[in-house]
């Protein structure tokens, strides 16, 4: 098992940190407008999929599952 544990901890920290509330304990979300385009999920996942499968079809795929994949693949390294 390769270094995974590191990942899996900078992530988590980063999404917790992300939960916290603002000042006065008060959580604070303003509008974000999410538009139609390739993100970098998408971008990621399907690279990540290409050097470990070399398929369009998978590639492809995974593309459309983006962050979930790449979650996947640093999880589960290919052998």
């Amino acid at each position: 098992m390769r270094n995974t544990f590191l990942p899996i901890v900078l992530f988590s920290l980063f999404f917790l940190g992300s939960c916290a509330g603002g000042p006065d304990g008060y959580y604070y979300s303003s509008p974000v407008y999410i538009g139609p385009g390739i993100g970098l999920g998408t971008i990621i996942a399907v690279v990540v999929s290409w050097s470990r499968n070399k398929s369009i079809l998978w590639a492809i795929i995974h593309g459309i599952l983006g962050w979930l994949y790449v979650i996947y693949a640093i999880l589960f390294p290919k052998r």
